[in-house]
């Protein structure tokens, strides 16, 4: 289960597919910022002893995609390189409250709410790929496929294991957890439906 409060707009893997290289890009530095924002908890954190491991393996498995997805944009002739970032992230984050234990429970289920959107988006990729392979066989983009296909579980568990530390971490009541989850999934379905689909991004 993802918690989101919202789907992704119909037409919006295909507006990815039509500008994939750049959605590659921008997949290559969400990858890399999940990497750092993990290794960022363990630096911030060293009292929560639960979060030391759970965010090192988090943080290994963000880079093997992190150079999966930049592997692939080589093999299409491209580089990584610089891009302007979405504001996703960064406007998602200012729901996150300044007091402890306020700010560490929502950085959690922030982040966990990024993955589960990550999750939402490389399956409807992976879906209209199939579905274009299913129309086309001859012309099916099978490493794009067997990518989006292949990061659905990774990035289901990531949402569920940034959920999970969120009970581990902060003494709170789960009708309490959910609630506050909850809260902060219509938050980010409203920062969703402010962004623009120009340029396209993983979170746009």
């Amino acid at each position: 289960m993802l918690h989101l409060a919202s789907a992704s707009a119909p037409d919006w893997a295909e507006c990815a597919l039509a500008h994939m290289d750049e959605v590659l890009l921008d997949h290559a530095h969400c990858e890399k910022k999940a990497a750092s924002t993990a290794l960022s908890m363990i630096f911030r954190y060293p009292e929560y002893a639960q979060l030391a491991v759970p965010m090192s393996e988090l943080a290994r498995e963000e880079l093997r995609h992190f150079e999966q997805v930049v592997a692939l944009i080589r093999a299409r002739g491209g580089e990584f390189a610089r891009q302007h970032p979405s504001p996703y992230a960064a406007r998602l984050m200012t729901a996150v409250r300044r007091e402890h234990p306020g700010r560490l429970l929502d950085t959690l289920l922030c982040c966990s709410l990024i993955e589960a959107r990550s999750c939402e988006r490389m399956q409807h990729l992976a879906e209209a790929l199939a579905a274009r392979g299913a129309d086309d066989p001859a012309h099916v983009d099978h490493a794009l496929f067997t990518l989006y296909d292949g990061l659905l579980a990774s990035e289901a568990r990531h949402h569920a294991a940034y959920v999970e530390l969120a009970r581990e971490c902060v003494e709170i009541d789960e009708p309490s957890l959910q609630a506050r989850l909850g809260e902060l999934a219509r938050f980010e379905a409203e920062v969703l439906a402010e962004a623009s689909m120009a340029p396209p991004r993983m979170h746009s």
